[in-house]
This record gives structure tokens, sequence and C-alpha cells, in this order.
């Protein structure tokens, strides 16, 4: 076991990450409402700060289970594998949050936990069930974004054909504010959940589960949620630009389906246990209802580097936490 103080260390680093993953992906949940102009940024940034947050109260915690015996056998896990997969999903986020690329936060995380845990005890160390619907996910949810916004699109336009643009344009104004509450509800309720499956076999590895069953202790689930939710009150603006209007220009009508395809897929998705990304998810919906419109209306040199990022993040980030677990048992520090 480790020592206390090193525990709490840890802890708090996993929340960190945590605040780091709700400051990057604050543009998912925000982006399409900011740039339809139907919320003021720091108006925006506290309604989905507030949905976040409140997540844990409509979901299960499948997904918190999914990563914290899921993506590698938790009998295989200490405090070195938990420390390199935190350094390799954190060092990720930073190096792509300072390049305003919308990469996934949940697929950085992934690829630490699956590099510092093979680092540690090769390919036995993989959960391959749990990982392979990860990494079909990274396909899907995409593409599932993307169809039922383009579906959406075609429902709107039906049942608007009676309205004037102005009409349409105040009555979308009104439910993309409930659009974007039940994606930032999906974001808050799968993403929370990878740190505290994180942190939660973190402490059964060192014996603190009562029972030795695998739980997540409720206040580990308070702690994320208001970790996520305080940085996504930070905002997270380089890459709110590049998903609010560089993909695509967006009226408050596409807004509404593309958050609402969105949070669609996040929401099955938690409900089955799956850890998606909200970036993929976002930017699938946001090029579909762009799409829609007309095919050039979507700038696919945008999209494409997005899509890039998509297959990078998980071996970047699986090779830096390989390289800090390795890093850490050559120091020592009390691991």
């Amino acid at each position: 076991m480790i020592s206390l103080p090193l525990l709490i260390g840890l802890i708090g680093i996993a929340l960190l990450f945590d605040f780091l993953n709700g400051l990057h992906d604050a543009a998912n949940s925000i982006a399409t409402v900011v740039s339809t102009r139907v919320l003021k940024p720091e108006w925006a940034v506290a309604w989905a700060a507030f949905f976040n947050f409140i997540a844990f109260a409509v979901f299960g915690l499948h997904v918190a289970q999914t990563v914290g015996k899921g993506i590698i056998q938790a009998e295989v896990i200490d405090a070195a594998v938990i420390f390199g997969a935190l350094m390799g999903a954190i060092s990720w986020n930073v190096i792509t949050w300072v390049l305003g690329i919308p990469s996934s936060s949940s697929h950085a995380l992934i690829g630490g936990l699956l590099g510092a845990g093979m680092a540690k005890a090769g390919s036995v160390a993989i959960v391959w069930g749990g990982v392979i619907k990860t990494v079909v996910a990274i396909f899907a949810s995409p593409a599932i974004g993307l169809l039922l916004a383009l579906m959406l699109v075609l429902v709107v336009a039906w049942t608007s054909l009676k309205l004037t643009p102005i009409g349409v344009d105040k009555r979308f104004r009104k439910l993309q504010l409930i659009s974007a509450a039940l994606y930032s509800l999906g974001h808050g309720g799968n993403d929370a959940q990878k740190t505290m499956g994180i942190i939660a076999v973190l402490l059964y590895s060192q014996g603190y589960m009562g029972g030795g069953e695998f739980t997540v202790p409720f206040w580990v689930v308070l702690s994320c949620q208001a970790a996520m939710a305080l940085g996504t009150l930070s905002g997270g603006w380089r890459i709110v630009h590049t998903m609010g209007s560089k993909i695509t220009r967006l009226t408050p009508a596409q807004g509404f389906c593309a958050e609402t395809g969105g949070a669609i897929t996040l929401f099955a998705a938690t409900l089955w246990g799956i850890p998606v990304s909200s970036t993929h998810t976002i930017t699938g919906a946001i090029v579909g209802v762009g799409a829609a419109r007309r095919v050039s209306a979507v700038r696919w040199n945008v999209a494409s580097n997005i899509v890039i990022a998509w297959f990078v993040t998980l071996p970047a980030a699986g090779l830096i936490g390989a390289g800090v677990y390795y890093a850490t048992r050559a120091i020592g520090g009390g691991f």
C-alpha cells in the first residue's frame, strides 16, 4: 500500500484531470449555443456547468464500472499505473488545448490507462471486451451523431414549413436552451464517470473498498461531478471557436439539431456503459447539420484535422502513460 498523503495526491491529480476535462470539453457543450448567439458565453458556461453537475442524479454508474475494471484488469492496477494513466491524459489534454484542437479527453484517459497498464503487465492486462467497444465507439459515436442530426434537420424542416424565417429563429432560440442542457447533461454523465472509475479502482487497489467489491463511493461521485462543472465554468474559448464556427456556420435550428442528436448519442452510450467522446459526438453532429444545408458548407479541412486528432489521441496518450510509468518505477518515490 502507498502512504495516505500519496493516495490523496493521486486523487487530487485525478480531480485535476476531471477539471481539465471540463475545461477542454466546455466547447462541446456551449459552442453551438454561443455561435448562434442564443446565450452569451458567460451564461452558456454556467448553464452547461449546472447540468454537468447534476448528471449523477440522472444516470447510473455503468461508465465508471467500465473504466474501473473493464479496460485494464483491476488486479493489475496500482498507484504507478494510475499515475501514468493520469499524466498521459493530462499531458495530451494540455497539448491539444494549447493548439486549440478538440481531441478527446476520454480517449486520452483510456489511452493513458492502456499504455501504463501494458507497460506493467503486457497485453494480458487488457480487458479486450471493454477496449473493443470503446474503440468501436470512436467511429460509431460521430457517425450516429451525424445521422441523428441529419434526421432532425429533416424533421425540423417539415414541421417549420408554415413558419416565417423569423418565427423559426424565435422558436429554436428557446428550444436550443433545452438541447444545450440535454447535451451538457449527457456530457457530465459520461465524462465525469471516467474519473470516478479511475479513483474507485485506485481505492480498490489499495484495499479501501469495504468488503473487497468494486464500488464507487458517493463522495467520489460528488467530487468528480463538481470538478468537471468547475472546469466547464472556466471555459475553453480556443476550442469554442473551432467547434462553433470553423467547421460550419450554424443557425439556432441547426444548433438545436446538432445538440439534440449529440445528446441522444451520449445518453444511450452512458446507459450502456460505453465511454464515448463528447468531442467526437458533437463534431459528427455539427458536420451533419452543415452537410444537410450543402456539402460545401462544411469546412472539410478543419473537420479532417479533428479526425486526425482522433486517431492520434489513443496511441499518443498511451506512449506518454507508459513512459511516465517506467519513469515512476525507476525513480520510486513511494509508489
